[in-house]
């Protein structure tokens, strides 16, 4: 790689940096190309990306960003997964990191946090974007729901009453 195109890859790394909601360092080595052709695929499927970078071109791009506090960890043979939103990225390596002898994540970071391996599986725990947004749908229409019985409630309640009177009188 000449220099112009070391300085590209910073560039780009600079913005995956930057943009991604969350990043998570893995150690792939002794994996097949098969067995990181299912990550990238499983890491697509939910809109992340894995790539393995250059670890001298990746610290240079962390040099003075939020997530600096990392760069040690690019030791060896070191892939990236990124997203644009927190949590699908480790929730798929921590996921496809169980069922792997050979993938190993070393750690992350989201903005200023930086996380070791277990802060990674907490921060793949987490519901995704799309089931946050499903919980908050449904409370929402669960009180919206509430809200409208309450209201006809008093309606109902005078409707058996004037019934009731109605009934009493007929008699």
């Amino acid at each position: 790689m000449d220099r112009k195109q070391k300085e590209e890859q910073v560039k780009m790394l600079e913005g995956i940096f930057d943009t991604s909601g969350s990043v998570v360092m893995a150690e792939y080595s002794g994996m097949t190309v098969a067995e990181l052709t299912d990550l990238r695929a499983a890491l697509r499927e939910n809109g992340a990306t894995i790539k393995v970078v250059k670890n001298r071109l990746a610290k240079i791009a962390l040099k003075g960003k939020p997530g600096e506090g990392v760069a040690d960890l690019f030791k060896g043979p070191v892939a990236i997964a990124y997203a644009e939103d927190m949590i699908s990225a480790p929730k798929v390596a921590v996921k496809f990191a169980k069922d792997s002898d050979f993938f190993n994540i070393l750690g992350g970071f989201m903005g200023e946090e930086t996380f070791d391996v277990t802060g990674i599986e907490a921060l793949s725990k987490l519901p995704s974007r799309e089931e946050l947004i499903g919980m908050v749908a449904s409370r929402l229409l669960g009180q919206a729901s509430e809200i409208g019985s309450r209201l006809n409630a008093p309606g109902q309640a005078l409707a058996g009453a004037i019934g009731v009177i109605g009934e009493q009188a007929a008699a």
